[in-house]
């Protein structure tokens, strides 16, 4: 979407499918509204946020590991990106926030699961890639003026309502 803010995040890639090597407790999902295939693949879509995350933005969300964690030989690339930094993904700190589908009728563009994590868990200087570009913190009363997609703007607002009930947590991620 040229021109327009949105979130880092793209489709799920085979490495997604395979442990990362490290420790992956996810917090408890929703008890209600949330689709089986999400459930019977949140671990995979939680690897795919972080990896994407990493690979949009630079970023790495995750929190000290002195030992490195287990990298298999298959590996991808952002888990030893995350232990060559000393790190281990914040898995448990990973928060399903919200899913969308193009409504019927439309051609479809999406289908996406939003993750929300703590920004001070993010690693690293936010940095443009070849398919974000203006990846940067913003504050949160600056948001309104950005041109974004409605299910952005969506998203945002509930990882903002949800982020004021945690206070000193920094404002997501937009880009």
């Amino acid at each position: 979407m040229p021109g327009r803010y949105v979130f880092p995040g793209g489709a799920l890639e085979p490495e997604d499918e395979r442990p990362s090597g490290f420790e992956e407790a996810l917090p408890d999902p929703p008890a209600a509204g949330l689709d089986e295939a999400t459930r019977q693949r949140l671990a995979a879509f939680a690897r795919a946020a972080l990896r994407e995350t990493h690979e949009e933005t630079g970023l790495l969300i995750g929190r000290p590991a002195p030992d490195g964690g287990c990298l298999a030989s298959d590996a991808g690339p952002v888990w030893h990106a995350f232990a060559h930094a000393g790190l281990a993904p914040a898995f448990p700190a990973l928060r399903l926030l919200a899913r969308a589908i193009t409504p019927p009728g439309l051609s479809r563009r999406f289908h996406a699961r939003f993750f929300l994590a703590d920004g001070a868990l993010a690693n690293g200087s936010p940095s443009d890639s070849d398919e974000l570009q203006a990846v940067a913190w913003y504050p949160a009363g600056e948001t309104a003026a950005l041109p974004m997609p409605g299910i952005t703007r969506e998203v945002l607002r509930r990882a903002l309502a949800e982020g004021a009930a945690a206070p000193g947590s920094r404002v997501p991620l937009l880009t």
